[in-house]
């Protein structure tokens, strides 16, 4: 933990990575994706160099995962040459992402070829995840890439080409050069205009046979670039379309400015590929079902994904934790300052989400609640406050979901969701509806609009500028809200925004949504469980019937009082329990044992829902509000 940090901070000051030479080198890469459906990618690189030690480095802190997780074991086929005959090289003993080249005299240009081994089966994560299918593909330039010490990556120009399987199609931020088609095999291949290495990492490029480009903006030009496995995945109801143009239109309002060239949303549909969604300046990388846009319950549960990547346009790369605006992607980054970077973005990514038309204000409530009540049932609360979710972010990204409720785990998503709406109404008070955290906003992110920019900020930065728009202790209210315990969830916002969390046998339609999403059941604002549709225990809320009867994480749901498990016997044994007095019977396999745990709970199902207080002004369906 920062103290400094929670305590007021102290603003940061980059040191720049000084170069040996008043020019930096240019590089060129070629790109061979044309085996996609393989899961390989083949790279040749151009790279000026001089007699000595060659120090190259392959990726690791990749902006926006917030993690050194650079998909190092993933490259393959490496080897260096220099007019034509081989150079010996070493991988650096204290760091596997550094690689010694060594140039004999005479030389001023070294050759390297490297493959991506984007992975095979199915894999989570970020961008490092499965990323390639028989008919798509998303390629991160950091995966196919080396680039020498001794330069930020702003200086570095990259002269990059690309080639495509035959009549894949393409979207990326990219500037394009040119485009040269094959007319024998139908191959494409694309020439980019130079640009820094930063805009290179920062402008992936989807691709496939499937894809569909709709235009939601003009002046800038703001479109989406889909690519699916199938043409069926992309006919989606017109009034999909129309939502996102109001997402683009409600997004500016809202910051006032905008600090792209053009936007590009690359939005992957694909079971077979990781979901996330991963912000970029002038677009974003984001990863859902095939159908994710076609099916309604799929398209609610994630439906505030493209909002939330589009707001860190603003909010993560425009205005950015000084912590976090490193050099290059060898130097770590701090993650204290997530609970602005992404805590800010995910309450805004929900207030867009509603004002678009994405969902409905009665969903957005709903969606709310849900999150209300998740944390409200977290008890690694007591022990791990929320700054110490930001500070080991780098850890937790990666953590497993077994017993995440007492782990915790990047809750400043979801905590700080709650935590910004509680401003939010903070300054509606203070000002007497005058201002809004909308005015934060324009005043921390918006004019003059730029092409992308980096601003750094510091806690001082974001207390200051809430001053000027309110006056108020917020140093006082972010220090309590950081460190604070509990007990329960900070519902502080819910409440004085004129609503309350209660609970009844009933789901919402974002339960439903929720649960078709996830592909899991869950129960655990009744006995506190998590479950796979299989009956695999994904995790137990400890102090809740069904951990204090014996049951944990790992542990696979065999049958509910003698009846084989299903989702739908498991909810009716709950419902029925409400009028029995026996104990809820439930019968599991651990570790090729069986046992039978009596579970005493009489309480129905629960399903978490905002109810209106009428005796407080209806300030949440204000901020939901379109503008």
């Amino acid at each position: 933990m920062k103290l400094s940090r929670i305590l007021g901070g102290v603003s940061l000051v980059l040191i720049p990575l000084f170069s040996w030479s008043a020019t930096a080198p240019t590089v060129t890469i070629f790109v061979d994706a044309t085996t996609a459906p393989r899961k390989i990618f083949h790279a040749k690189l151009k790279i000026p160099a001089s007699a000595g030690d060659l120090t190259l480095y392959y990726p690791k802190w990749i902006p926006g995962e917030h993690a050194p997780d650079g998909p190092v074991i993933d490259l393959a086929g490496l080897k260096f040459s220099a007019s034509g005959k081989t150079l010996q090289w070493r991988r650096d003993l204290l760091d596997g992402f550094t690689i010694h080249v060594d140039v004999p005299a005479g030389e001023n240009e070294v050759d390297a070829e490297l493959d991506f081994l984007s992975p095979a089966t199915f894999e989570s994560g970020f961008s490092a995840g499965s990323s390639a299918t028989d008919k798509m593909a998303v390629i991160s330039w950091n995966q196919v890439l080396l680039y020498p010490k001794g330069w930020k990556s702003d200086d570095l120009t990259y002269v990059a080409s690309l080639k495509l399987p035959a009549n894949w199609k393409f979207g990326t931020p990219l500037p394009i050069a040119s485009t040269n088609g094959d007319q024998l095999n139908g191959e494409t291949q694309i020439t980019f205009q130079p640009a820094s290495l930063t805009t290179l990492v920062d402008s992936p490029v989807i691709t496939g046979e499937f894809v569909k480009v709709v235009k939601l903006a003009d002046n800038p030009l703001v479109e989406m670039d889909i690519a699916a496995d199938s043409a069926a995945a992309l006919d989606a109801p017109p009034e999909v379309w129309d939502h996102y143009k109001s997402l683009v239109d409600q997004t500016n309002k809202l910051f006032g400015a905008h600090h792209y060239r053009d936007y590009h949303f690359l939005y992957s549909l694909s079971n077979h590929v990781a979901h996330f969604g991963l912000e970029h300046h002038e677009s974003d990388d984001s990863r859902v079902d095939e159908r994710g846009l076609v099916d309604e319950a799929l398209r609610k549960s994630e439906a505030s994904l493209l909002p939330h990547e589009y707001v860190h346009s603003w909010n993560g790369k425009y205005r950015r934790p000084a912590d976090l605006a490193t050099p290059d992607y060898q130097e770590p980054m701090q993650d204290d300052l997530l609970w602005v970077y992404e805590g800010l973005t995910d309450y805004l990514a929900a207030v867009l989400t509603a004002r678009s038309g994405l969902l409905n204000g009665s969903d957005a409530r709903e969606e709310l609640a849900i999150t209300a009540a998740s944390l409200d049932h977290t008890p690694g609360r007591a022990w791990r406050n929320l700054q110490d979710t930001a500070d080991a972010a780098a850890q937790l990204y990666f953590s497993p979901e077994a017993w995440r409720s007492l782990r915790r785990s990047t809750d400043f998503y979801d905590e700080d969701t709650l935590n910004w709406l509680w401003a939010d109404v903070i300054i509606r008070q203070q000002s007497k509806g005058k201002k809004s955290l909308d005015d934060f906003c324009k005043l921390f992110h918006g004019a003059p609009s730029t092409p992308p920019a980096v601003k750094i900020y510091t806690f001082e930065d974001v207390v200051n500028t809430l001053n000027q728009v309110a006056p108020y202790d917020w140093r006082g209210f972010w220090n309590e809200r950081l460190t604070n315990h509990g007990p329960g969830a900070p519902l502080g916002g819910i409440e004085q925004s004129g609503w309350k969390l209660a609970y009844d046998d009933y789901p919402s339609g974002m339960d439903c949504a929720g649960e078709c999403g996830s592909r899991s059941i869950d129960v655990k604002f009744s006995i506190g469980l998590s479950l796979r549709e299989d009956g695999t225990i994904i995790d137990t809320i400890e102090g809740m019937p069904a951990a204090l009867a014996g049951i944990g994480p790992g542990m696979k749901l065999v049958a509910v009082n003698g009846r084989k498990y299903s989702s739908q016997i498991l909810r009716d044994a709950l419902r029925a329990g409400k009028t029995s007095t026996d104990p809820l019977e439930l019968l599991v396999e651990n570790t090729d044992y069986y046992k039978v745990y009596k579970v005493n709970y009489h309480g129905g199902e629960r399903f978490p829902h905002l109810v209106r207080d009428e005796t407080k002004p209806d300030l949440l369906s204000e901020i939901y509000g379109a503008k």
